[in-house]
């Protein structure tokens, strides 16, 4: 019994110095971190995250707020967030999620938290055996990011007046003079092309911020999309000797904005055209399972390395391959459709080989004729 005693307080101080280390990490990293059960039960709630809790503590100074529980809030920073929407609630409810942002507090105080969640599994069916949940202040990169978007459409828009001048004066030469010498009339033909390209540029620098502002979701025929799509794109793909062809069942219905979304389609069809220039095939299909209409854009060209189509959807971002090809672009568009497709409750993902081609998959919810259109609510990031 002296033995199996002294085991056994061996054992509890080796497990109490463990707990100690454990938690001496879990308050001196900058994260914040919470655990709970299968029943969403609070198991560790770590330093950081007892700090996050304080400032969205309910305030005097707000006693409009003071009847929530917590002063946390959605995308726009205002509106108090549904207990269901909570990183917590969720995760308890058995979501994995990643960068999933929210906002603590009020006024000048209030802070950007990303937030993610991982589920535990018990070691006897794989069960699930609660979650951990990560709070992470992303404030300063949010700050950044807005003013580098502030900086970009104002640039943008100072460049606009000045092209639209150049461009109509061009036009004016070389629509109005007959007396050009060829060598001349070819320069500013060059000189007009290249203008043209620049106003592109600047018009999707405006787009860009501005892409997810206003989605109006109907009920829309997505098969009418995807043909529209094509019927644009034809001029192009023609040109680059590439074949469109596409697998959509009609009608397909979903809730969506026609015009939103059918700039995501033409964004995605114009890019598989734009990296396929060997010619090959594009090819749309889509596929409607679990209320989810799934729309697939796949192409035959250059594609890429997984690590660049994990990155692809990030502003500004273009591969090696596109580079050294000297294909135009400044790498908005696949960005400004994630936007899009995010805005409409869906998801964009991208699975690619160098030289085999990509294939983009956009999924939004088809919802039904009776449902209530939701526009408001929070996109998650």
């Amino acid at each position: 019994m002296n033995r199996r005693d002294h085991a056994l307080r061996q054992l509890l101080a080796a497990s109490r110095k463990r707990e100690t280390l454990l938690k001496t990490i879990l308050d001196t990293i900058d994260v914040g971190i919470v655990a709970v059960d299968s029943n969403g039960e609070t198991l560790l709630v770590n330093g950081q995250q007892k700090a996050f809790l304080q400032l969205a503590a309910p305030t005097e100074g707000a006693p409009e707020l003071a009847k929530h529980d917590q002063l946390v809030f959605g995308q726009d920073r205002q509106t108090p967030l549904r207990p269901e929407q909570s990183p917590v609630q969720r995760a308890a409810n058995g979501e994995t999620f990643s960068d999933y942002l929210v906002w603590f507090g009020a006024g000048a105080e209030q802070r950007a938290i990303s937030t993610a969640a991982r589920g535990m599994k018990n070691h006897i069916d794989d069960g699930f055996d609660g979650a951990v949940i990560v709070f992470r202040d992303v404030t300063d990169v949010v700050d950044a990011l807005a003013a580098k978007d502030e900086l970009v459409a104002n640039v943008s828009h100072e460049f606009g007046s000045p092209l639209t001048s150049i461009l109509g004066n061009l036009d004016l030469v070389l629509r109005g003079s007959q007396e050009l010498r060829p060598a001349t009339r070819l320069g500013l033909e060059v000189a007009e092309r290249n203008a043209e390209r620049l106003r592109a540029l600047v018009e999707d620098l405006l787009l860009s911020p501005a892409a997810v502002e206003s989605v109006h979701l109907r009920r829309t025929d997505l098969a009418g999309l995807v043909e529209n799509s094509l019927v644009s794109a034809q001029a192009q793909a023609s040109a680059a000797n590439v074949g469109l062809v596409a697998d959509v069942p009609a009608p397909l219905w979903a809730d969506a904005d026609p015009l939103r979304l059918g700039q995501a389609l033409d964004n995605l069809v114009s890019n598989a055209i734009k990296y396929s220039p060997g010619g090959g095939l594009v090819s749309i299909r889509a596929t409607l399972k679990d209320g989810w209409v799934q729309l697939h854009v796949q192409d035959t060209g250059m594609g890429m390395t997984p690590e660049e189509a994990a990155r692809i959807f990030t502003r500004f971002f273009r591969t090696s391959a596109a580079r050294q090809a000297a294909i135009p672009g400044v790498g908005l568009g696949l960005s400004i459709t994630k936007s899009i497709v995010e805005r409409h409750g869906g998801s964009i993902t991208c699975s690619s080989k160098p030289g085999s081609g990509s294939t983009f998959t956009v999924a939004i919810p088809a919802g039904t004729p009776s449902e209530p259109l939701q526009t408001d609510a929070p996109a998650l990031y």
